[in-house]
């Protein structure tokens, strides 16, 4: 079996409903959903705060290809839209870690060589899966070597939850 972990984010139209896009288009293969959480842009562009939740999904058949195919199924779906790099997008999904493979290809980093810095990621993914491990570290770890105000801006959103 091939288990992925997914972030997903929106900062841009209704941001609820394109992170529940995601995970309806990806709802076959969830095992976990992380609740929601407000965060201030990541990158050097100005822009809107996102909404961002983790997915945790699996299938026993899949390839870590075949799990980036579903993200870009996911962002079409839900009318993806992105302008510049870093910059506001209707819907963002990133293929964080599978399993524990291990890859510098250009089309599929694995794992995602900017997870263990991104607070946004970090929260919800120690939240749905306490003891999850990234690159051989605890990410309950990783997130303490944080900047605590980084972490201080990922605000959870109880009132929105994905289903």
């Amino acid at each position: 079996m091939t288990a992925a972990v997914l972030s997903i984010g929106s900062n841009v139209g209704d941001r609820t409903a394109a992170l529940q896009q995601a995970v309806d288009t990806l709802r076959r293969w969830v095992t976990a959903i992380s609740a929601v959480y407000e965060t201030p842009p990541w990158g050097p562009v100005a822009q809107d705060d996102y909404l961002n939740a983790v997915v945790l999904v699996a299938d026993p058949s899949a390839a870590p290809g075949d799990w980036l195919a579903r993200a870009h199924t996911a962002e079409q779906a839900a009318g993806r839209t992105r302008e510049v790099r870093w910059g506001p997008r209707t819907l963002d999904v990133d293929v964080i870690a599978v399993d524990d493979v291990v890859s510098d290809d250009p089309a599929l980093t694995l794992p995602h060589p900017r997870a263990a810095q991104r607070a946004f990621v970090l929260i919800p993914w120690v939240e749905v899966d306490p003891g999850a491990v990234l690159a051989g570290r605890p990410v309950s770890v990783l997130l303490r070597e944080l900047d605590q105000a980084d972490v201080a801006g990922v605000r959870r959103r109880p009132e929105l939850a994905l289903a």
